[in-house]
């Protein structure tokens, strides 16, 4: 019964910002790394950025300098702060996390419904 719920997704304009947060709940026992993916239409899956339980990040070429990663793990909470928007970014961004739950003796994947960005010109 884990559950990751991401919200903040929108309509914005090209150069602004947008913060993404995603929430995990549930029987939880611990998470490792966490991260967020995303597709646009007709493309593939890419992960744009991930932070291990330990606060080390890393990024997609293609968003380095414009978005960060954090978390809050006392909330079971990743965060996306995204800025300098370009229409390329409009997807559907997807949460991920690696969850070991109170029943499980390993860490399972598991993924948010998505929430949908679009960047206008």
């Amino acid at each position: 019964q884990v559950q990751l719920v991401e919200s903040g997704g929108g309509l914005v304009q090209a150069g602004g910002s947008l913060t993404l947060s995603c929430a995990a709940s549930g029987s939880i026992f611990s998470i490792n790394t966490m991260g967020w993916y995303r597709q646009a239409p007709g493309k593939q899956r890419e992960l744009v950025a991930v932070i291990t339980s330990g606060g080390s990040t890393s990024y997609a070429d293609s968003v380095k300098g414009r978005f960060t990663i954090s978390r809050a793990n006392a909330k079971n909470t990743v965060y996306l702060q995204m800025n300098s928007l370009k229409p390329e970014d409009t997807a559907v961004y997807y949460c991920n996390a690696e969850i070991q739950s109170t029943h499980s003796l390993r860490y399972l994947e598991h993924w948010g419904q998505g929430t949908l960005v679009t960047v206008s010109s």
